[in-house]
C-alpha cells in the first residue's frame, strides 16, 4: 500500500511537466526556428534570470508600434508571475535616441503609463517628431510633472546609461525593425516571421512554454 502511494505521488510529480513537454511538442510542430522565429547565436542577459523574460522592441514613432501596443499591454497583463515583459526602446539614430530617454525618464519619475501612451499618441495621431527635449518636456508637464524634475532625471546618469544599455541590447537581439520580441534572451521574433503582429504572441507564448519546461527538467 505505501509501495503504491509513493508511486502516485510521484506520478501527480510528474504529470504537470509531461503535460508541458507535451504542449510544447504539439506545438513545436506549428512554429520551427529558422521560419516563425530565429535562435540568438549569442543569448543576452535577462533582468531577472529566476523568471522568464520577454521583451518588446519598440519606438514611439512606428505606428506598427502604435498598433501594437493595446494588443501586447493586453496580453502581457494575463501573463503568469513566472513571465516578466518589458519593454527595449529601438535606437537607430538620435532623435530614437531622445525617445529612448524620455522612456526611462518616465519610468524613473514613476509616471510611465500615462507618458507611455501620451508620446505614442502625439507621435502617432498628432504627427509630432518630439524632435528635441523640449518638446518631450512638454509631454511631461501635461502629465504633470515638475519640469526642474523632468530636466534633472532626462539629464541623469541613470536614464543615460539605460539608454546605452538598452542601444547595446537591441545591437546583441540582431533587431531589424519594430515591433520585434525577444524571449528569455534567446529567440527573436517579428511579424514578418510569426506571420502578424497577433502571431508574434502565439510564438511568444509556444516559446515561453519551451523555456519552462527546460527549467522543470533541470
Amino acid at each position: 500500500m505505501i509501495h503504491r502511494l509513493k508511486h502516485l505521488a510521484m506520478l501527480c510529480l510528474l504529470l504537470p511537466l509531461a503535460f508541458n513537454i507535451s504542449t510544447a511538442t504539439a506545438q513545436g510542430e506549428q512554429y520551427q526556428a529558422g521560419t516563425h522565429y530565429e535562435i540568438l547565436k549569442t543569448p543576452v542577459r535577462t533582468s531577472d534570470p529566476k523568471r522568464i523574460e520577454v521583451a518588446e522592441v519598440f519606438w514611439y514613432g512606428c505606428s506598427h508600434c502604435f498598433s501594437f501596443e493595446p494588443m501586447a499591454s493586453t496580453w502581457a497583463s494575463q501573463l503568469p508571475e513566472d513571465v516578466n515583459f518589458v519593454h527595449s526602446p529601438a535606437i537607430w539614430h538620435k532623435s530614437m535616441e531622445l525617445h529612448a530617454r524620455a522612456y526611462y525618464t518616465a519610468k524613473a519619475l514613476k509616471v510611465l503609463d500615462p507618458v507611455h501612451q501620451a508620446i505614442f499618441e502625439a507621435m502617432n495621431l498628432k504627427r509630432n517628431k518630439l524632435a528635441n527635449k523640449k518638446a518631450i518636456a512638454e509631454i511631461f508637464v501635461a502629465q504633470g510633472v515638475d519640469l526642474d524634475k523632468f530636466n534633472k532625471t532626462f539629464d541623469s546618469f541613470g536614464v543615460v546609461s539605460a539608454t546605452k544599455q538598452a542601444d547595446a541590447r537591441q545591437r546583441s537581439y540582431n533587431v531589424r525593425g519594430t515591433p520585434e520580441m525577444v524571449v528569455n534572451g534567446k529567440y527573436r521574433i517579428n511579424a514578418e516571421m510569426a506571420g502578424s503582429h497577433g502571431g508574434m504572441l502565439k510564438v511568444a507564448d509556444y516559446l515561453i512554454e519551451v523555456e519552462r519546461t527546460k527549467a522543470y527538467a533541470q
